[in-house]
């Protein structure tokens, strides 16, 4: 049990924690497309150096495109792979905005996302639109995106960081994601945990609090 008391930061995954996001959903869309692999390409486990590459910001949304066009052999426009691949990003569930600006009122709270260009360019539209914040920033302390940063989870170095760059104390923070090998990294910086499950909702974790 982490003792709340102790904690002073709090460091939120995106996809999966605060925004909806269904793997499912591309991985179908691509196959309609005729990509049959595409989960082994791409899941919330799994990630081909094409993918990794594109989260670091390494290679441009062209070169991303031409790629993916070239390893799986088939020839689709540019605005098809977009669509099938921003087909798993979802909403921003009401409840999980309101949490995180009570939260913002007695924690600092940071965003670390492993993401890409096409699905930033969709989700942050998305944020604006329905709840008028242009950036991740009028939100959260600051924001710690992938493809900005040049590194990604769960390489222990971008944990180390974070923070580094905020001088906060990693026994007084914690992690916040719904994929163990993240949580799992996060502990070697001696970061506080927790592991958010399928079943859960991130304001229900903070009934606890």
């Amino acid at each position: 049990m982490i003792d709340k008391k102790q904690i002073k930061n709090i460091i939120f995954d995106l996809g999966g924690v605060i925004l909806n996001v269904d793997f499912y959903l591309t991985n179908e869309e691509f196959k309609k497309l005729g990509v049959k692999n595409f989960n082994k390409l791409y899941s919330q486990l799994v990630q081909t150096n094409l993918f990794k590459d594109f989260e670091k910001g390494i290679i441009s949304v062209k070169k991303f495109h031409d790629k993916f066009r070239k390893i799986t052999g088939i020839s689709i426009s540019d605005y098809k792979i977009d669509k099938a691949w921003n087909s798993m990003i979802g909403d921003f569930p009401l409840q999980r905005i309101r949490l995180l600006e009570n939260l913002r009122k007695k924690y600092k709270i940071f965003l670390l996302s492993n993401t890409n260009k096409i699905h930033y360019n969709l989700y942050i539209k998305r944020l604006e639109k329905e709840y008028r914040y242009k950036k991740f920033s009028e939100l959260f302390e600051k924001s710690y995106l992938s493809f900005n940063i040049g590194m990604r989870k769960p390489d222990k170095e971008i944990f180390d960081f974070v923070v580094t760059q905020n001088n906060i104390k990693p026994k007084e923070t914690l992690f916040i994601d719904d994929s163990f090998q993240n949580t799992e990294s996060a502990k070697q910086t001696g970061l506080k945990t927790y592991l958010l499950s399928k079943k859960e909702d991130i304001t229900d974790v903070f009934l606890l609090y």
